[in-house]
C-alpha cells in the first residue's frame, strides 16, 4: 500500500475525513534534506512490521496514527523531538476532530519511542518493537541503516560519534530481550543481536 492510500485508510479507521494538507506536511517533514534514516523509507518499514503484529494490539488505530507522527519532527541536534512530534500530532488530530482519548494515547505512544523508559502496555511494546525492527533487518539493510545514521550525525566528530553510538547500541544488546512481543522476538531477535554484535 502506498503512503497516500495508507493515510486515507488510517483516517477512515480513525473515523475522520482524510486531510491531505496534513499528509503533505508529513511527507515534507520525512523528506527533509538533512534526514537519511528518519525518512519515508523508515515510515514504510515501520508500517510493514506493524502489519505483522496489528492483530495483537489493543487500540490499533492509536499505534497507526502514532507511527505516522513519531518522527515527524526530527532535529538531529535536538533533544525533544518526540515531545514536539507528539505535540504536533495532537494539534493535527484535534483539527480532524479525533476523540481526546485517542489523542492522549497517540501522544503517549510517540513519547515511548524516545526509548528512555521500558514500555509497559502491549501497544507501547508493539510500537517500540516496530521502531527498533531495523536492528533485526538483513545484514545489508542494517549496514545501510548504520550509514544513514552516520550521515544524519555527520556534524559529530567521528571519534565522539563512534563512542556515543557504541554506548547506545550496547544498551540495547544488554537487555534480556530487545523485542518485547513474541512474534517480533521470534522474527528479529537473533538477527538483531548478530547485527549489533558485529557493529559494536
Amino acid at each position: 500500500m502506498d503512503l497516500k492510500t495508507r493515510w486515507i485508510d488510517s483516517c477512515q479507521q480513525l473515523g475522520v475525513v482524510a486531510d491531505q494538507t496534513i499528509f503533505i506536511k508529513l511527507v515534507h517533514y520525512y523528506s527533509q534534506s538533512d534526514r537519511h534514516y528518519h525518512t519515508l523509507q523508515h515510515l514504510q518499514e515501520c508500517f510493514s512490521y506493524f502489519d505483522l503484529v496489528k492483530d495483537q494490539t489493543e487500540i490499533p488505530i492509536a499505534i497507526e496514527m502514532a507511527l505516522w507522527f513519531h518522527d515527524a519532527i526530527y532535529n538531529v541536534k535536538g533533544h525533544n523531538n518526540e515531545q514536539l512530534s507528539a505535540n504536533w500530532a495532537a494539534e493535527c488530530l484535534r483539527s480532524l476532530n479525533a476523540k481526546q482519548s485517542i489523542i492522549d494515547q497517540v501522544q503517549q505512544l510517540i513519547l515511548i519511542t524516545a526509548h528512555q523508559t521500558m514500555p509497559q502496555t502491549i501497544d507501547e511494546k508493539i510500537i517500540v518493537d516496530v521502531d527498533l525492527a531495523i536492528f533485526g533487518a538483513t545484514p545489508q539493510r542494517f549496514a545501510e541503516y548504520e550509514q544513514q545514521i552516520r550521515k544524519e550525525y555527520s556534524w559529530v566528530p567521528y571519534f565522539l560519534y563512534k563512542m556515543k553510538r557504541k554506548a547506545i547500541l550496547k544498551s540495547f544488546i544488554k537487555r534480556p530481550a530487545i523485542y518485547q512481543t513474541a512474534k517480533l522476538f521470534d522474527l528479529l531477535e537473533q538477527q538483531a543481536r548478530d547485527n549489533l554484535s558485529k557493529i559494536i
